[in-house]
């Protein structure tokens, strides 16, 4: 017997027979793009929505003077950093996406190519950097006003962190992979003798390859089993980080091409199901020979095929698809109906300074569900090219954060071929269109964030418009917002929820789903997560959830 939990207000309930598909789906190649906001300051290298709607947005100290000063007259002073030892100029914004305007912040130390994720108390704790940065670490707890600021304790990390991964653990403690000239990972925070130390992994000295790398900013996933799949250059293992062994070993990618920075693929943890197991999928990169080629101004095409593994299956096989075109530096975000927008990137190069040519402006949507040849569908285009140190992140109302794109050493907005770009923009996939506002899910609740408890049975009230629902097309997603720098998205996660039984109210447009929550912090790591109802592939807004 599960303990009970309701998230709607009191309906008299009657049973729902199933009735006919007959609404029309969100699969029509489409969605639209709005420019939010034409110059925010910074450009958006690393971006982090948290649970109160507002997205930490950051680049690096050291690119020179921004286009958004620090507040009330307010300079950083760091006699250490390699471009302005004094800047009145901030290099952080939080943007707030309810009132569309941002505010700057103030990082004290560099935070070039630095990792991050949130804690369980919906605080994003952001570890290391450049310079004299990287062994910082950065907390900016969450505010409803204008009071909250980032603090720093330097040095917080054992080792440099330089191009790194984080990801939250079931404990609530982060798990620090890699970086430049890094091979191993340390925990934060720093509580017990053990977590002031680093250790040694020996997969990243495999996975290095001489003077290119190709391992930077591994894929991390918690597997649901408890240990970590880490991917890095063409190979991956699954790894127990508590007895620091390799549980599992991989086949190389089929092609055997790097898919790791600089080489810049992307990477998801396809949604969880309630007994179906976990896949991991991996698209785009470049060919090996792809950076020192672009160094001597040799742009080769990127890899146009997507890898995708069951990684607990007794003999895990890669199996490859084919994307509609090449992409490098792309981003992967899950959508709340469990689908996979691939978006920004470029067609040839590689990452790094000026190495990047032929933008992608076309998103693909990925639909995990479908037969392996109908699952790539091309959405429509942007203007904007989003190539290196772009960024792309879910927003609670459904759309996608879309911003970055600085292929230079400095800010360069003149006579280079793709200039420093502040702008923000959104991207709304096609079940936000209006012909599906009748069908859109609108969940009845009268406080958000709730609390939830682990193997929890919930009860969500939702409304339709049509007043018209087919049961068993009714679902309920999880989605852990994510850390995104370098085309990965650190601790993204979605979850469907089991259950699923869903029952009516008197007046025919009120509904309730009764679901289960995930059953440990081995398959929803503590913290804050966006809640949806989905019908018939269109999601209802989020709202916030913590989970401990």
């Amino acid at each position: 017997m599960f303990p009970s939990l309701f998230l709607s207000f009191h309906l008299l309930i009657l049973p729902l027979f199933p009735q006919p598909d007959f609404l029309p789906r969100a699969s029509a190649a489409g969605g639209k793009w709005d420019v939010l906001l034409s110059d925010i300051g910074v450009s958006a290298m690393h971006m982090q929505l948290l649970n109160n709607d507002r997205v930490v947005i950051f680049d690096r100290t050291d690119f020179g003077s921004s286009n958004i000063s620090l507040p009330a007259g307010k300079c950083r002073n760091d006699p250490n950093d390699t471009s302005s030892t004094v800047d009145c100029t901030a290099h952080s914004v939080e943007y707030d996406v309810a009132s569309n305007t941002v505010r700057p912040l103030t990082v004290q130390t560099d935070t070039w190519c630095s990792s991050g994720a949130v804690a369980p108390d919906g605080s994003l704790v952001q570890t290391g950097g450049y310079n004299d940065g990287d062994h910082a670490v950065r907390t900016y707890r969450p505010c409803n006003d204008s009071s909250c600021d980032w603090q720093e304790i330097n040095p917080g990390l054992i080792k440099r962190r330089w191009y790194s991964t984080n990801h939250i653990l079931p404990d609530g403690k982060q798990i620090i992979i890699g970086g430049r000239r890094q091979f191993g990972f340390e925990f934060y925070p720093k509580i017990s003798p053990a977590d002031y130390k680093s250790y040694n992994l020996s997969f990243l000295v495999q996975t290095n390859d001489p003077l290119i790398e190709n391992n930077l900013y591994p894929f991390v996933f918690l597997n649901t089993d408890g240990n970590l799949f880490i991917f890095a250059n063409n190979r991956a293992i699954l790894f127990n980080y508590s007895n620091r062994v390799v549980v599992k070993t991989y086949p190389i990618i089929p092609g055997g091409d790097p898919r790791s920075y600089p080489s810049s693929g992307s990477a998801v943890l396809l949604p969880l199901k309630n007994n179906s197991g976990a896949e991991v999928l991996v698209c785009g990169g470049a060919p090996k020979d792809s950076y020192v080629n672009a160094t001597n101004g040799i742009f080769l095409p990127a890899l146009d095929t997507c890898g995708r593994i069951r990684i607990n299956d007794p003999n895990p096989q890669w199996v490859v698809e084919t994307m509609p075109g090449p992409r490098v530096m792309g981003d992967m975000v899950l959508l709340p109906n469990g689908n996979v927008l691939i978006i920004n990137g470029a067609r040839s190069g590689t990452a790094g300074w000026e190495y990047g040519r032929d933008p992608v402006l076309s998103p693909v949507i990925y639909r995990p569900d479908k037969l392996i040849w109908t699952r790539f569908e091309v959405q429509n285009s942007s203007t904007t090219p989003r190539m290196y140190h772009s960024t792309a992140i879910l927003l609670r109302d459904g759309r996608v954060l879309v911003g970055g794109n600085n292929p230079h050493a400095y800010y360069n907005f003149t006579g280079v071929l793709f200039p420093t770009d502040l702008t923000l923009e959104a991207f709304s996939p096609s079940y936000l269109d209006s012909k599906f506002a009748n069908s859109r899910p609108v969940i009845v609740t009268s406080v958000s964030p709730s609390v939830i408890g682990y193997g929890q049975e919930l009860t969500i009230g939702f409304t339709i418009a049509s007043g018209r629902v087919n049961g068993y097309l009714v679902k309920v997603t999880m989605v852990a917002p994510s850390f995104t720098t370098h085309s990965f998205s650190m601790n993204q996660r979605l979850l469907v929820l089991s259950g699923g039984n869903v029952t009516a109210s008197l007046d025919n447009n009120t509904y309730q789903i009764r679901v289960i929550t995930p059953g440990s912090g081995i398959l929803a790591p503590s913290g804050y997560y966006l809640l949806f109802v989905v019908y018939q592939e269109i999601p209802s807004e989020g709202i916030w959830v913590q989970i401990k």
